[in-house]
């Protein structure tokens, strides 16, 4: 069986309740993060919520980063989606531990999309340009 991508979920706990509650402090730092991980960035779009609270995602080539902190209880819940091998989605949950001062992390890794495959045959994670009609 292989998997057409990689799905972690992240607890952070006991961050920095200032750093969560500015949207520019969590855009830099998932943009930082994403880099780091040679994901290719396709879009961004972050949202400072009122009073309190961000949300946001960063669309790349292999799929998604999304984040929603609720400062009030010094936590964030960060989706890291990956497809292919070509980056390490877990460069991305390290950078942001750091980013977001969690002392306390829970993460856990899911592969998606499991497909049988025949021996010496791959995983095609990329359209090809001839598919068929059904």
């Amino acid at each position: 069986m292989e998997a057409l991508g990689r799905q972690i979920l992240v607890e952070y706990y006991d961050c920095n309740q200032e750093k969560l509650n500015d949207v520019d402090f969590i855009e830099s730092a998932f943009i930082e993060a994403t880099k780091a991980s040679k994901a290719t960035i396709i879009t961004h779009n972050f949202h400072k919520f009122s009073p309190y609270g961000v949300s946001g995602v960063i669309v790349i080539a292999e799929s998604h980063v999304a984040i929603h902190t609720w400062p009030e209880y010094n936590y964030a819940a960060v989706d890291i989606f990956t497809c292919g091998d070509s980056i390490d989605p877990w460069i991305i949950q390290e950078y942001l531990k750091e980013s977001l001062e969690s002392n306390n992390t829970s993460s856990m890794e899911m592969k998606r999309g499991m497909f049988r495959v025949n021996p010496g045959d791959r995983l095609l994670f990329k359209p090809q340009e001839n598919l068929t009609e059904n």
